[in-house]
Order: structure tokens, then C-alpha cells, then sequence
């Protein structure tokens, strides 16, 4: 039995290329029927709901998240994944790629495998649309807040094993300087996953290389990236300089105010633009719960002032925060238009994972996936195709 229909109205819709002032939208069939000022031939049995000027927006697309509601990516259970995706669509996700660590490899299966279920079986919340590796091939100069025992490099043996599942796989972030990073580049780009460079030591050089290996994206730029660096007097630009100078690459940044300044914000916008920035939450288990101490893995971590932290506090251990946060963080602190900060959670991501044809923005025809915004940027109500997963209406 489909949805029933929807009808929108009084709201201030955002499409990808005009605001429209109190104009309605019509749900049908899991798709976006209708939009404009004033609708007709409203099917019978529409909910018609009156969002009093509320902010109407696509869908917000989060391709880089490890958990929430206490639950997590590595629980790899399916019960564990749906939490997850009712945690965020609270925060107005209506499309997640939950997110592995670098972990044993029979460990990594087992997730990809709970998250093919979850994809099968439905979730409740936001859709899952894959599932995204980030590690265990990376640099252990840049290993974050991955437990080092578990970091290693791409052995052909492994990858093998993972190929099998890459029906499953939408993004993988690795470092391309380490010993089979090319050839996994290599590999999985051409199967259509999204290649992006991360937790890496790279030089500019190395990130030449593993462009030409199939790498187009770079994972929450500034944290866990190398920066300009000196041997023997001579300077070697790292990943950062190689995102800003390199335009074949897009980049993700963790706009919760906390592992980026505003300023920092501003200056990878300035230098990449608008298009070729999205944002992602990185969220761990600890999103949507109160301050604390929870487990990242194997490893305790502290939850304060906002974001999570290794226990010395020497960095960041993922963020605790949702996307509608990270858009008042964009509008609020960075100076962003509304527009500007919605493109960055909705059409960018969707380009970036090749679902642009269906998600990502409020056309007539595209999946039914939008998401409702108080003035405030606090969520009001998450439609995922068609069907409401959460409101704060009465």
C-alpha cells in the first residue's frame, strides 16, 4: 500500500535555483507530484498540512556518519542501524551512509553485511543508502582517533574479499600513498564507489597520483589530512593544499563549529566553492544523547563541550552533532545564505554519490524526501518518500 499523499502548504520551499514564499508541495506515490503557489486537484485523502512559513528543503544527505542514539555502524545489527537512522532523521536526514572504523576484516564484513539487511528490510528512519568504508587503509601518521592495531595496508587478499560486496559500498576513504592505495583507487572507482582521500600523509605528489588512480573526494578536510611540511629545507604540500589546488577534487568538511572554526569554513568555501563542498556529520554513538562517556570502538572516549574527544584530549574523536546543527552553524556563524548551506547537505552530497537522479533537491519527479525547518534550523518534520519518520507537529 503506498503513502498517503501529502500536500505541504504555506511553506518557503528552497529548489536548487529559487526560493518560493508561501508555496505548497504535493507527496504522491513516494515522489514529488507538484510544487508551486497554489496547487490544484488535490487528491482525496491528502494529508494537508499547514507549516505556518516554515523552511520546506530537499532531503538532507549525510554520506559520513558512525552512529547515534547510542548505537553504532560496528554493532552490525540491524536493530543497531535502525536507531541510527531514527537519530537522524531527527536532525533532518532523510538519506545516511552509515560508516565503518578501521577494524579486523572479519569485523568490517560483518558490518557491510548488517547494512545490506538493513537496506533490504527498511529501516525507520533516514533511508540507508550504503554503506561507506572509511579505513583500515590509511596512514598511521594520520590515524585520528582509529585504534592503530587495526590500521594496515590494502592487501590484494583483502580487497578481494570487500569487491564482493560492492553492491553495498557507496564511498571508501583511504590513504593513496600507502602500499595498494592506488590499486584499491583503482579498483573500486571503477565500479562506481566514490574514491575519497583521507586520513592520509600524502604529498601533493601522491595526490596527483591517486587522482589519476580514480580518488575524486576528500574526507572532513583539515582533520586527519597533511598539511605543507618540510624535508630538508624543501616544502611539500600535503592533501590540504593538493584540495584547494586540485579541481577535480571535492571535499567534505565536519561544520559543527568545533573541528573547523568558522573561519577555516570560509577559507576551504572561498577556495572551493560552494559546488564542491558538502557536509558531513561524523557523527559517533553519542549524537542525539547527553554528555559523557561512551565507546568508539574499542576505545573509551569523552563527550563535552559538544564533540567527542580521546580520552587525553589530544583530538577529536567524531562529532555528536546532527545536520540541521550544522546548517545553523553555516547560516549562523560562517555568514552563509540559507540556500547556500542547504546546497551543501542536499545537491552536493547527492552529486558526489551519483543519486543526483533521484535525491537532493525538490523537483517534480524526484524521490519524496523532504525536510521541514523552523526559522530556528530546528527540524519540524522528515518525509523519506513520502512517509513521515518524524515530527514535531501536533
Amino acid at each position: 500500500m503506498e503513502n498517503e499523499p501529502i500536500l505541504l502548504k504555506n511553506g518557503k520551499i528552497f529548489t536548487p535555483f529559487r526560493v518560493l514564499d508561501e508555496s505548497c508541495i504535493l507527496l504522491e506515490n513516494g515522489v514529488i507530484s507538484k510544487i508551486g503557489k497554489d496547487i490544484k486537484d488535490i487528491p482525496q485523502g491528502t494529508n494537508v498540512i499547514d507549516v505556518q512559513n516554515c523552511i520546506i528543503a530537499p532531503g538532507f544527505i549525510d554520506i559520513h556518519l558512525h552512529g547515534g542514539g547510542g548505537s553504532d555502524t560496528m554493532d552490525a545489527t540491524y536493530d543497531a542501524l535502525n536507531i541510527i537512522s531514527k537519530t537522524h532523521a531527527q536532525g533532518g536526514s532523510t538519506a545516511i551512509i552509515p560508516s565503518t572504523l578501521a577494524a579486523p576484516i572479519d569485523d568490517m564484513i560483518g558490518a557491510i553485511v548488517a547494512v545490506k539487511e538493513a537496506m533490504k528490510r527498511c529501516v525507520e528512519g533516514s533511508k540507508i543508502l550504503g554503506i561507506h568504508l572509511e579505513g583500515p587503509y590509511v596512514s598511521r601518521e594520520q590515524k585520528g582517533a582509529f585504534d592503530e592495531r587495526y590500521i594496515r595496508n590494502a592487501s590484494a587478499q583483502e580487497v578481494e574479499r570487500i569487491l564482493k560486496y560492492v553492491d553495498v559500498i557507496k564511498n571508501i576513504t583511504a590513504a593513496p600513498e600507502i602500499e595498494g592505495g592506488l590499486e584499491l583507487g583503482r579498483t573500486f572507482s571503477s565500479k562506481g564507489v566514490l574514491m575519497s582521500i583521507g586520513h592520509s600523509n600524502a604529498t601533493i605528489y601522491d595526490v596527483a597520483k591517486a587522482i589519476e588512480a580514480g580518488y575524486t573526494h576528500v574526507t572532513h578536510l583539515y582533520s586527519a589530512c597533511s598539511i605543507v611540511r618540510r624535508i630538508r629545507a624543501y616544502r611539500y604540500p600535503g592533501v590540504v593544499e593538493a584540495a584547494y589546488l586540485f579541481d577535480e577534487l571535492t571535499t567534505e568538511i565536519i561544520a559543527d563549529g568545533k573541528h573547523l572554526p568558522p573561519e577555516l569554513i570560509r577559507l576551504v568555501i572561498k577556495n572551493k566553492g560552494v559546488d564542491k563542498v558538502n557536509i558531513v556529520t561524523d557523527a559517533m554513538r553519542a549524537a542525539g544523547l547527553p554528555p559523557g562517556k561512551y565507546m568508539l570502538g574499542d576505545m573509551e572516549v569523552i563527550v563535552e563541550e559538544g564533540v567527542a574527544f580521546l580520552p587525553d584530549r589530544t583530538a577529536f574523536a567524531g562529532s555528536v552533532t546532527r545536520m540541521n546543527e550544522m546548517i545553523k552553524v553555516l547560516v549562523g556563524q560562517v555568514s552563509l545564505s540559507i540556500q547556500e548551506a542547504i546546497k551543501m547537505a542536499t545537491v552536493n552530497p547527492a552529486k558526489m554519490i551519483g543519486v543526483y537522479n533521484r535525491k537532493g533537491s525538490l523537483i517534480e519527479g524526484k524521490d519524496a524526501d523532504v525536510t521541514v525547518l523552523n526559522r530556528d534550523f530546528d527540524v519540524v518534520l522528515t518525509i523519506v518518500e513520502g512517509k513521515i519518520v518524524f515530527s514535531r507537529l501536533h
